[in-house]
């Protein structure tokens, strides 16, 4: 890890959270911002600094004051991307900061027919959340392009970890195991995202994107077969993706179907996973419940 600075993150939530925690063991001052009260009451006597923050409530002036190192992890809203619009400005004119992440999504490339995507694809988002994320890469990369802004964009693949897996899902009965032919999706552990920002805060290159992913896309119903295996439980029924009867929410994730490579975070930040597949990563969750 890089020499101790002090990290602000914007959106303490699942990923935000966890990296905030590493950070903080290792001896840095970590501050970022929650929209929860009790939230930021926890993350403060834990000794992370919490601040509130949305479009219409800036941040105080000394709540960015030394920051060396900016974790954008809010999503974008209708009107683009907030912290770029509030508070990139003052980014800009940090002193201290040596570097910025924004966490985008895999979901820019849109939707592929299982085909592989990289860096180096051209975006083609086919959904309005994907869209803004777009729109919010693009923000930042203006901000780096005509201010100097040291950022670095992440395109994460879907997020799972303890308390948000396969595993908590057939526990509690709601995972489902719909087919849909040639769908595959790709996925990251949680703690391998904060691996990834780590090794680009000891190699930053402005400008650069990274695709943050693990080493096996799969089809959805694959991790809940293993979740249900490793549980010791019948997993549950299959259903026709056209039987299913999802949300309109849940059904958005199923039109795209994409592979997303990795070699990237490895030939150029030398990152080694720690959960190349979901299989791993599973097994990981289970064995963080027996350390709670």
């Amino acid at each position: 890890m890089t020499e101790p600075g002090r990290l602000f993150v914007f959106g303490l939530g699942f990923s935000g959270t966890v990296l905030a925690r590493r950070f903080l063991a290792a001896g840095w001052r970590v501050a970022g911002t929650s929209r929860s009260a009790e939230k930021r009451d926890r993350l403060a006597a834990q000794g992370i600094e919490a601040y509130a923050f949305d479009r219409d409530h800036p941040l105080p002036a000394e709540a960015l004051a030394g920051a060396t190192h900016v974790v954008v992890s809010v999503p974008p809203d209708e009107a683009g991307d907030p912290v770029a619009a509030v508070h990139g400005a003052d980014l800009a004119a940090l002193p201290s900061l040596r570097w910025l992440g924004y966490l985008s999504t895999t979901g820019v490339y849109g939707d592929r027919r299982g085909g592989w995507v990289d860096e180096t694809t051209p975006v083609a988002p086919d959904v309005g959340r994907s869209e803004r994320r777009v729109r919010a890469e693009e923000a930042w990369l203006a901000l780096a392009r005509d201010h100097g802004l040291p950022v670095h964009v992440f395109r994460l693949a879907g997020i799972y970890g303890p308390g948000r897996s396969a595993i908590d899902m057939v526990r509690s009965g709601r995972a489902r195991r719909v087919i849909k032919e040639n769908q595959v999706f790709c996925r990251i552990h949680v703690e391998d995202i904060a691996t990834v920002l780590q090794a680009s805060m000891a190699r930053p290159r402005p400008g650069a994107i990274y695709n943050v992913a693990d080493d096996e896309p799969a089809a959805p119903e694959l991790p809940i077969e293993e979740a249900a295996r490793l549980l010791g439980v019948a997993p549950p029924p299959a259903v026709p993706f056209e039987q299913a009867d999802l949300s309109p929410m849940a059904a958005s994730f199923y039109r795209d179907s994409r592979r997303v490579r990795n070699d990237r975070i490895k030939d150029e930040l030398g990152v080694r996973l720690a959960y190349p597949t979901y299989r791993e990563g599973l097994r990981q969750v289970l064995a963080a419940e027996g350390d709670g």
